[in-house]
């Protein structure tokens, strides 16, 4: 198969984007180890070299290493490398929260090395300087990024679902993406790879994107576009991501992938378990204070009950009662109806809007994940009255009670909670399918994260519905 001259640029231009990227990303790395490297060399070492008495020029360049190293990981981890791919607002965001938890490491390193608690007020300047670079450095590069490279330009392929609701998705990054057509697929296969082939040689898009249609027609414009090396996007079936889990086997001269039964091992949900007691319990102790604290202003607020229990579902469906500080008036429910909170919700009380900002109602939570109803991480537990919904025309929300529980999870990290009930079941399955250990140590910082972003408190808006009503035949054909 010859390569075109078309394939062969756009290749180049991939190449010379990437390079940028890492070369962007990487300077402003060395900036922020730049300025760690002068506090160290100025003030920090001071408190740290007397004591040890012993250390050397290598060891300041250890030192500052490791300080590069500890940012870079928690960089990759938070997406504060993700130059070009976020906006410009979450990028400094996410590199600013992930400059916060590499000092926060690092300040307490350089404690025990100098056998005292550092003075912060040092490590607060330089989180500061290090910010105020972040915010000019990444505003620059952004603006370099955006001009440099234009948004992809793309042909997006549907079927007879409104095609409003994704043009509004790819609508909310005009920075990278671009949907210049749209094509119904009415015009059966072979029409459709002339119009794909004809769009991309003539250099109107430099990728397609399939949305709303059937998995036989996406799986052969798929190895259309593969075959001729042109970029495509899917949104993926519920089948498509129970794939995602399966185990490659080499049993024949065949490859042949299995879907086990089972989604966690059992070396995997000792580990789990262990982890989310040992955790549990760490953290009930340093929040009690603040815990003690809240049941006193809810209680002072109302005279109502402190805590409040409600029945939800974990695995294979098991009712148990999750316990939340009570943020909603006490006869929040008296219609006895199951609703989600709204935006701008009456039924919330002053105390309940602070507790629910800052997460603060969900402490009781880890009672029930020392119970062993809930684990840290694990999909939302709904209440069985909203599943009930959910499973009158979404029957694959079962498969999301394969596992336990949790306290946050994929959906809570990349979504919102005003997430279509659809969506949010593809992110959890996703979770399921991908599980391993180092996933909910990721997840668990990324919570982290996702705590100060205004988009993880919000509630559904007044007009969105429980469940997505729509055609089966829309989703799973």
């Amino acid at each position: 198969m010859r390569t075109s001259t078309n394939e062969i640029k756009l290749r180049r231009a991939e190449s010379f984007k990437r390079l940028i990227n890492l070369s962007l990303i990487t300077v402003c790395l060395l900036i922020e180890t730049g300025i760690f490297a002068y506090n160290w060399i100025f003030h920090f070492s001071q408190s740290v070299v007397e004591p040890l008495q012993n250390f050397w020029f290598k060891g300041h360049l250890l030192e500052i290493a490791i300080y590069g190293v500890i940012l870079l990981l928690f960089s990759k981890t938070y997406g504060g490398v993700r130059l070009g791919y976020m906006k410009n607002v979450e990028l400094i965001f996410s590199q600013f929260f992930a400059t916060l938890m590499a000092n926060v490491l690092i300040y307490a390193e350089l404690s025990v090395m100098a056998f005292q608690l550092f003075v912060p007020q040092m490590f607060i300047a330089m989180t500061v300087e290090q910010t105020l670079a972040i915010i000019i450095y990444y505003t620059i590069a952004s603006w370099i990024f955006a001009k440099v490279f234009p948004p992809r330009k793309l042909l997006l392929i549907h079927g007879d679902r409104p095609v409003d609701e994704i043009l509004f998705k790819f609508g909310t990054r005009k920075d990278k993406y671009k949907v210049e057509r749209c094509v119904h697929i009415n015009l059966g296969y072979e029409k459709l790879c002339e119009e794909i082939q004809k769009a991309y040689d003539s250099g109107e898009i430099n990728a397609v994107v399939v949305w709303d249609i059937s998995s036989v027609l996406q799986r052969e414009l798929l190895k259309y576009c593969y075959g001729k090396s042109i970029r495509i996007y899917r949104m993926p079936k519920i089948t498509d991501i129970i794939t995602l889990g399966a185990e490659e086997l080499h049993v024949f001269d065949s490859p042949m992938l299995l879907t086990r039964e089972y989604h966690l091992t059992m070396e995997q949900r000792v580990i789990k378990r262990t982890i989310d007691v040992v955790c549990a319990a760490l953290l009930l102790v340093v929040a009690s204070p603040v815990m003690l604290i809240t049941s006193i202003a809810i209680k002072l607020y109302d005279g109502g009950p402190v805590l409040y229990k409600q029945v939800r579902c974990t695995i294979s469906q098991r009712e148990f009662h999750i316990l939340k500080f009570r943020s909603m008036i006490t006869d929040a429910e008296k219609d006895g109806v199951a609703r989600l909170a709204q935006k701008n919700d009456s039924r919330i009380t002053p105390v309940g809007k602070f507790i629910r900002k800052c997460r603060i109602d969900e402490l009781p939570q880890l009672i029930n994940i020392l119970k062993g109803d809930m684990s840290f991480i694990g999909p939302r537990p709904e209440r069985p009255e909203i599943i009930k919904q959910y499973l009158e025309i979404m029957p694959e929300f079962a498969y999301r009670m394969k596992v336990k529980a949790g306290l946050a999870g994929f959906a809570q990290v990349y979504g919102k909670y005003n997430t279509s009930p659809y969506d949010k079941l593809k992110l959890d399955l996703t979770y399921i399918e991908q599980y391993s250990v180092w996933l909910d140590f990721k997840l668990m910082l990324l919570t982290l994260k996702i705590l100060f972003l205004p988009d993880s408190t919000e509630g559904v808006e007044s007009d969105q519905i429980t469940a997505l009503k729509q055609e089966r035949a829309n989703r799973e054909e």
